[in-house]
């Protein structure tokens, strides 16, 4: 069988900050086809931001296509805020977006986070929705978390090792805690250290095969402070749900389509919860991935993806 890959690169038709609240300014395009399906790019992480590559999961010619750079995000400023970000407040700032441009409803596609993000946002404003494509998926749940910050060193311990080992032996008994605290130190040389011990524990794990190392750019370190800042901010308030919510909000959404790809071998979101919210979820199609781990550009991942999407604009 013949992998999808990307559709060819495209430019955005227009861009644009949206105001959010009393801080925020939240980058956000258009491109592809403005007569053709609207979809909504629910990035993860939270904090990794939307790139020029998340246009290649829809063919131009038949969707319009919105990316949005969540609260501190991306091109979003400020970078690595944490104040005034809540997932109440995310979901707030996807309606506002969907005003904007005069959208009555659109796909909503999201992974690893993202796709925590559109639950959420579905299962607030279905009306909304035309269907979900999720990727990746994590539920939010303290099991989740804790496999996140210990589980992982069972499949990559060398990696583990140097996580912990970047805090002191008498605070590791509070991973999170002592992340928080340097994530949010004013000092550089702190927040910054911080920042790329929890980046680079989680990049190492992304992949079935890891991709070589490269040459870290200026860029990187503010795309990896945002990412540890703003996952620790969401680890460290439960995502901002209650305990099942996602699960048991389920109902709500029911009656739209959606297919959920998933890497059997993804460590970062383990497997489980995906066919935990296929359980839930009886009508949506469960694609599981059998040689990919988590990331979205792993190739079999890919290639579900914009088959999903592809059959979606078929009305398939």
């Amino acid at each position: 069988m013949t992998l999808r890959t990307h559709y060819p690169p495209i430019e955005p038709l227009e861009t644009g900050f949206l105001p959010a609240g009393n801080l925020h300014s939240l980058y956000w395009e258009r491109s592809g086809n403005p007569a053709g399906i609207p979809v909504i790019f629910v990035h993860g992480g939270p904090g990794a931001g939307t790139s020029a590559k998340d246009r290649g999961f829809f063919d131009p010619a038949r969707y319009h296509i919105v990316l949005l750079d969540q609260r501190g995000a991306g091109k979003s400023t400020p970078s690595g805020e944490c104040r005034e970000n809540t997932t109440e407040l995310l979901i707030a700032d996807l309606e506002r977006l969907r005003e904007r441009l005069g959208i009555a409803q659109w796909l909503v596609f999201g992974g690893s986070w993202g796709s925590t993000l559109s639950l959420a946002y579905a299962q607030a404003h279905p009306e909304r929705c035309l269907g979900l494509i999720l990727r990746g998926i994590w539920l939010a749940s303290t099991e989740e978390q804790q496999w996140w910050l210990h589980g992982m060193r069972q499949f990559y311990p060398k990696e583990w090792e140097a996580f912990a080992g970047a805090i002191p032996p008498e605070e590791r008994g509070d991973l999170l805690a002592a992340y928080q605290r340097r994530l949010s130190d004013p000092d550089p040389a702190v927040h910054a250290a911080a920042a790329r011990a929890w980046s680079h524990y989680e990049g190492a794990c992304l992949r079935l095969i890891p991709l070589p190392a490269e040459p870290l750019r200026p860029e990187d370190a503010v795309f990896e402070l945002n990412l540890a800042r703003l996952e620790a901010h969401y680890f460290g308030n439960g995502a901002f749900l209650t305990p099942n919510q996602l699960l048991d909000g389920v109902p709500r959404i029911a009656h739209l389509p959606c297919t959920i790809v998933h890497g059997r071998y993804d460590v970062i979101c383990p497997v489980r919860y995906a066919f935990a919210l296929a359980d839930a979820w009886p009508s949506a199609k469960l694609v599981v991935v059998p040689d990919a781990g988590h990331s979205s550009m792993e190739p079999g991942i890919t290639s579900a993806l914009v088959t999903a999407t592809d059959a979606f604009a078929d009305g398939r």
